[in-house]
């Protein structure tokens, strides 16, 4: 199964309340193989969409869809990259839900 991941800034903590990037578009895609992959990718669908957001008044928010291979080569064509936030998605796959790694607690 394929999942993309598109970010965007809902909340915007800037002095004018604009995001400079707003007028890109910002995506990942990763494939999920076997049982496990499709089992964690049918979670991680069931959950989102997944929102984080700054002290600063910033917030993010990730929409996650199941998509096909024409469809995963369009959106790597189009990316202008994840910037910098690829820890979102790593996160959304550990538990479903964005926790910053500092605010793990230690298991």
């Amino acid at each position: 199964m394929i999942l993309s991941y598109v970010i965007t800034m809902p909340s915007v903590g800037s002095w004018n309340g604009k995001w400079s990037g707003s007028n890109n578009f910002y995506a990942r895609t990763r494939n999920y193989r076997g049982k496990e992959g499709t089992e964690k990718a049918t979670k991680i669908l069931n959950g989102g969409p997944y929102y984080y957001r700054w002290d600063d008044g910033w917030g993010a928010s990730i929409d996650v869809q199941k998509i096909d291979g024409k469809e995963k080569k369009r959106i790597d064509r189009k990316t202008k990259g994840f910037i910098g936030y690829d820890w979102m998605i790593d996160s959304i796959e550990i538990d479903q839900t964005i926790t910053h790694k500092s605010d793990r607690k230690e298991v």
